[in-house]
């Protein structure tokens, strides 16, 4: 039997606003949500901007023993997979709990409770030698990501296969691709999945700060994202979560379950190249792209809209330009293609799993986002990358594409099913 996987519900924490309506509205607006970070002093940084997002744990049901146990990470994983639960209008209480799964995509884990709780122990780095007497008793759940996993499975109440992907920037895209195969193959009826992550720390803003591959326009944080801009200098950190319930397309359609999109191919590859560069044709990206399109059996003329990892670094910008054509071909000229990254800043593994979002939200509207603070393409970059204002247009496809450290190229297609769209 070939059970075809749909997205019935999606949750969504990002910075500029909590919820899929607020996350929409920021995407089709054009307006950014960078600035100067607030979690702490920046002035020590290179790069002093991020994407933050405005999240009071107790106002979106978080109890304070919650708040207290989980990571931030963790917090928005399971507010995010709340709303995409209630948006699916599944009965849980209905559900056989053992055919429930959960999938959550993460790079970096428990990054902010790690570093707060190192900095306690060690005497903020003055001792070599920790006292583990001054340390949280939920130190374990954040050294270990599976916590992720399980707290999203315990706020579900799902009994079923359990999994934390971590595959760097691309664990969003891989993660939403593992739950789909889930199901694909019957290990569940129903899979929770997505990714969160929440990395803007000191720790994080140092590495990045030493491969400058962050942005130092500090003096104007609101236009500091500029993918396949001419002036771009690195991107943005930001952070968030997106969760999705998918499902069986027959299970959706008998309990009258509107649809956003369907999964209908993804393949990754590595490029066993670099842990950072990336080779300037793009061939990893397109061949991933193709093998997405195969599986699909999908001509690349269907494609209308193409997600881009778009980070707004110069090299990352120009490969993915290159992978896009390759791929393509002659079709590419003819495909709007944005980055979601210039508003909402890169959350690493989670923003894969929030450009699927703003996939799926675009088939369901008929908009395609725009590129935000995007003047003066790159004359390397010339593809139309929708600058500054959401265009809209009837998807009937679309191409997400990811791209992460340690060279992984990713690529999702989502299609619109006839009759069941939302």
């Amino acid at each position: 039997m070939h059970r075809r996987v749909v997205i019935t519900g999606l949750g969504v924490v990002a910075p500029g606003g909590i919820g899929a309506k607020a996350f929409w509205e920021l995407l089709t607006s054009g307006r950014t949500a960078t600035r100067t970070i607030s979690f702490f002093d920046p002035s020590p940084f290179r790069s002093q901007v991020a994407a933050e997002c405005d999240f009071d744990p107790a106002a979106h049901g978080l109890t304070p023993a919650q708040t207290l146990r989980m990571d931030r990470a963790a917090q928005f994983a399971v507010v995010a997979a709340a709303e995409a639960v209630e948006d699916a209008g599944l009965e849980l209480a209905e559900l056989d709990p053992y055919r429930v799964g959960t999938v959550v995509g993460s790079a970096v884990g428990a990054t902010m409770s790690l570093e707060r709780e190192y900095v306690i122990a060690s005497d903020r780095g003055r001792r070599w030698l920790v006292d583990d007497a001054h340390t949280s008793p939920h130190l374990y759940d954040y050294y270990v990501p599976g916590s992720f996993a399980a707290e999203v499975a315990w706020s579900i109440g799902a009994e079923g296969p359990a999994a934390v992907v971590s595959t760097g920037c691309t664990s969003g895209l891989d993660a939403v691709a593992y739950a789909a195969e889930l199901i694909r193959e019957g290990s569940a009826d129903v899979v929770v999945g997505g990714a969160s992550d929440a990395p803007i720390s000191p720790i994080t803003v140092a590495c990045f700060d030493a491969i400058k591959a962050t942005t130092p326009r500090n003096d104007d944080p609101a236009h500091a994202s500029r993918p396949f801009d001419n002036s771009r200098n690195g991107f943005v950190l930001g952070e968030g979560s997106a969760m999705f319930v998918l499902e069986d397309l027959e299970r959706a359609r008998r309990r009258g379950a509107p649809v956003y999109a369907e999964i209908v191919g993804f393949a990754s590859r590595c490029n066993a190249f670099h842990m950072t560069g990336l080779r300037p044709d793009g061939r990893e990206m397109a061949e991933a792209i193709r093998n997405a399109l195969d599986t699909a059996r999908m001509d690349p003329t269907a494609i209308g809209y193409v997600n881009a990892h778009g980070s707004g670094t110069k090299q990352n910008d120009r490969h993915e330009t290159a992978a896009v054509k390759l791929a393509l071909r002659e079709h590419a000229y003819a495909t709007p293609m944005s980055s979601i990254k210039s508003m909402v800043g890169h959350s690493l593994g989670a923003i894969g799993a929030i450009e699927v979002a703003a996939c799926a939200l675009a088939i369901t509207n008929g908009v395609v986002p725009p590129t935000a603070n995007l003047h003066e393409p790159d004359p390397e970059c010339d593809l139309d990358y929708v600058p500054l204002e959401a265009r809209d247009r009837r998807l009937d496809a679309v191409l997400s594409v990811g791209s992460g450290f340690g060279g992984f190229q990713s690529a999702m297609l989502l299609a619109r099913p006839e009759g069941d769209a939302r």
